[in-house]
């Protein structure tokens, strides 16, 4: 079986979720399926978009919907990224992540979003050609933190918002992940 339809090769692979703090059901919902379930959950997670709607209404090509009708996990380990905040000493906590292995997705309703460099913190158009398969190949390249993304994280501002993902690869999902097959982690 070729590496990119075996799932066994994405075994080794670990995915990372924040950890939701209001989590209802037994599973991990899309943003647009949680306006239906959960419409006050829905208010408080769609918040953070204020100011950029527009990427809701966001095409994932690969996928065919939109960018609010997937999951959202980093194959890189956010150790690192806290790491690079805390070393410009700033305080941060230690937050709660989910683990999942990548073997757990079915990769024909996933991919990995490559992003691209936010010039004067404005995000690029959307390129269909950023989204690559969730592979085996894919992810052992992208699962190292981009060294742009620590080097913005160590010169952050104090008082600046803490947005440790807006340029790490993602693997996003179109469809819900059970709670069962979630770890945790504290970094």
């Amino acid at each position: 079986m070729p590496e990119s339809s075996d799932p066994e090769a994405l075994r080794p692979f670990t995915l990372y979720h924040r950890a939701v703090r209001d989590v209802r059901g037994d599973s991990l919902q899309p943003l647009n399926v949680l306006r239906e379930l959960h419409p006050d959950v829905y208010a408080r997670e769609a918040a953070k978009y204020v100011g950029r709607e527009a990427l809701m209404q966001e095409r994932v090509e690969r996928l065919d919907c939109l960018w609010n009708d997937v999951l959202f996990f980093s194959p890189v380990h956010p150790g690192p990224l806290l790491d690079a905040v805390r070393a410009t000493g700033r305080e941060v906590p230690p937050v709660r992540f989910w683990t999942l292995s990548a073997a757990d997705l079915d990769p024909a309703r996933a991919c990995v979003h490559l992003p691209r460099p936010w010039p004067g913190g404005v995000k690029p158009a959307h390129d269909p050609a950023d989204e690559r398969p969730l592979d085996a190949r894919t992810l052992r390249a992208v699962r190292v933190p981009p060294a742009g993304t620590l080097a913005r994280l160590h010169a952050l501002p104090a008082g600046a918002p803490l947005i440790l993902w807006m340029d790490v690869p993602h693997v996003l999902y179109r469809g819900s992940v059970p709670l069962a097959a979630l770890g945790e982690l504290r970094a």
